[in-house]
C-alpha cells in the first residue's frame, strides 16, 4: 500500500473538514506514485490519526482506459456481474473464512477483528469481537491491522499489524471454542522495524504446503533508498515463508526446506525477493499457483504469477525494475535474476495502485471461472485476466463493476469472491 491520492503526503492528518480533504484521508492506507520523502522517518502512533468512518466518501472511482483487444477477450466478454453490499465495517482490510467454521472473520484497520455470520444472502456482523489490539496499533499513513490467517485446523489465528511504535509484528493467538482469541496466548513470531510509515506490506497467507507466507514492502520512502528489496540480509522487500508449527533454536518457527537462504547467504525466512509493496498475494485454491499484486512507483503496476512450488528464490526486480521497465535502484545496480510480471498496466492509462485478488473458483459466475480478478485502488474498477496454455495473458478486460477504494479481496469456502472498500463496504460478486 502507498499514500494513494496525495503521493507527497507524510505523517498524520487531523480529521478533515471538507469533502475533498476527507477523500484524501480515505486514500492514506495505500498509495500511488512518488511517496514519503526519505528524510521523514517513521514516527510511531499518531495523536490525530487521519482515518475515516464507514462510508464517509461518496466519490466514485476515476477513469480507467482499457487497452485490451476485444477480439482476444472473447471468453471474458460474456461475464456479467454486479457487486452487492452485504456488510459494513470500519475500514476493513481483510476478510477470511475460518476452517471448520461457517463464519467469516474481518480485520478493521484500527485493530479490531470482527466475526461475521452468513445471514440469508448477506453477512451479519455479530456482537462478538474476536480480538481487539487497538491499543498496540498505529494507523498513521499506511499502517494498521493489515493481515490475518488461520492455521489449517482453525485453532490458531495469525495477525499482522504495525504496533504503537510503527513497527511490523506477526503474532499468533490461540482460539477458544467460540471463535474468540485468547489475548493471553499472544506470541510474537516475527518483529521487523519499519524505517518509514509506508510500504509496510503485511499480507499473511497460509500456503497450500501448510507454511505461513508473509509479505513485507521495501520499508517505504521513494525508490527504496537503502536498496533493501535486493539485500538478502534484509527482510524488507520480500515475501517470507516460515513453519510456525515447529520451533528451532532461538526462533518460534522453523525454516522450510527450499527457502533460498536456508543454508546461509541471507535471511533464511526469505522465500522470494525484489517486491516493492506486495499488496495482496494469493494461492489458487485449484492448483496452488501463486499470484502477487505488487504496487508500482510512478508508472507501472504489476501482477506476478508462479506455478505451484516454483517461486522459491526468484527475484521480481524492484528497485532495478518497475514492472518490466528498467529503473535505477538505490545502488545503481540491476538484479541478476529478475522475473518479469505476467501482466502490467501503466498509470497513464488510469489507476495508480494495484489491489491483488483471487483466481475465481466459485459457481455463481460460470464465465468467470479460472480468471484472476483484481482491481486498482485509485481507479476503483474491477478487472480480470486469463492465462493461456503458454502461461501468457490471453484475455483481459474490465468487468463493468466500480467500487470506491477497493482495498482487498476475499474468498469464502465456496470460492465466491468479495471486495472490501476502505470506505467501509463489503461487497459480494454475483451474476446480473
Amino acid at each position: 500500500m502507498r499514500a494513494r491520492l496525495d503521493p507527497r503526503s507524510t505523517g498524520p492528518r487531523k480529521p478533515p473538514a471538507s469533502r475533498a480533504v476527507l477523500l484524501l484521508a480515505l486514500l492514506v492506507l495505500a498509495s500511488c506514485g512518488a511517496d514519503e520523502p526519505a528524510a521523514t522517518p517513521s514516527s510511531g502512533r499518531s495523536a490525530t490519526p487521519g482515518r475515516n468512518t464507514t462510508g464517509a466518501s461518496q466519490q466514485g472511482p476515476g477513469p480507467f482506459r482499457w487497452t485490451g483487444d476485444p477480439k482476444r477477450d472473447a471468453s471474458l466478454r460474456g461475464v456479467r456481474i454486479r457487486a452487492r453490499q452485504v456488510a459494513s465495517l470500519n475500514e476493513p482490510t481483510v476478510l477470511i473464512p475460518r476452517p471448520h467454521d461457517d463464519r467469516m472473520y474481518a480485520a478493521e484497520r484500527s485493530g479490531r477483528i470482527r466475526m461475521l455470520a452468513h445471514d440469508g444472502d448477506g453477512l451479519r456482523v455479530t456482537g462478538s469481537t474476536v480480538l481487539d489490539i487497538s491499543d498496540d496499533v498505529t494507523i498513521e499513513s499506511e499502517r494498521g491491522l493489515l493481515g490475518l490467517a488461520f492455521a489449517a485446523d482453525g485453532s490458531v489465528l495469525y495477525v499482522s499489524h504495525t504496533n504503537a511504535n510503527g513497527d511490523t509484528r506477526l503474532e499468533s493467538y490461540d482460539l477458544r471454542d467460540d471463535g474468540t482469541a485468547a489475548a493471553s496466548s499472544k506470541q510474537v513470531l516475527l518483529a521487523q522495524k519499519q524505517p518509514f510509515a509506508n510500504h509496510n506490506g503485511g499480507d499473511v497467507v497460509l500456503g497450500p504446503d501448510g507454511d505461513l507466507y508473509f509479505g513485507l514492502g521495501d520499508g517505504g520512502a521513494t525508490d527504496d533508498p537503502d536498496n533493501r528489496a535486493q539485500n538478502p540480509k534484509e527482510l524488507l522487500g520480500k515475501i517470507l515463508r516460515i513453519d510456525p508449527t515447529h520451533r528451532t533454536a532461538g526462533r518460534p518457527y522453523s525454516i522450510p526446506a527450499g527457502n533460498p537462504y536456508r543454508s546461509g547467504g541471507g535471511r533464511p525466512e526469505i522465500y522470494l525477493s525484489g517486491v516493492r509493496n506486495p499488496w495482496r498475494f494469493t494461492f489458487d485454491r485449484a492448483n496452488g499457483d501463486l499470484w502477487i499484486g505488487d504496487v508500482g512507483q510512478n508508472a507501472v503496476e504489476e501482477i506476478d504469477w508462479f506455478a505451484k512450488g516454483t517461486a522459491a528464490g526468484r527475484n521480481l526486480g524492484w528497485s532495478g525494475y518497475e514492472g518490466s521497465v528498467s529503473y535505477a535502484d538505490g545502488s545503481g545496480r540491476r538484479p541478476n535474476r529478475s522475473v518479469p510480471p505476467v501482466f502490467e498496466y501503466r498509470h497513464e492509462d488510469g489507476g495508480c495502485s494495484i489491489t491483488g485478488g483471487f483466481v475465481y473458483r466459485g459457481r455463481r459466475v460460470e464465465a468467470l471461472r479460472g480468471a484472476y480478478v483484481f482491481a486498482d485502488y485509485c481507479a476503483g474498477q474491477l478487472r480480470a485476466l486469463r492465462l493461456g496454455a503458454d502461461k501468457k495473458v490471453t484475455d483481459e478486460r474490465l468487468l463493468g463493476v466500480a467500487i470506491t477504494q477497493p482495498i482487498s479481496f476475499a474468498q469464502d469456502d465456496e470460492g465466491e469472491l468479495y471486495v472490501l472498500s476502505q470506505a467501509g463496504g463489503v461487497f459480494g460478486l454475483e451474476p446480473r
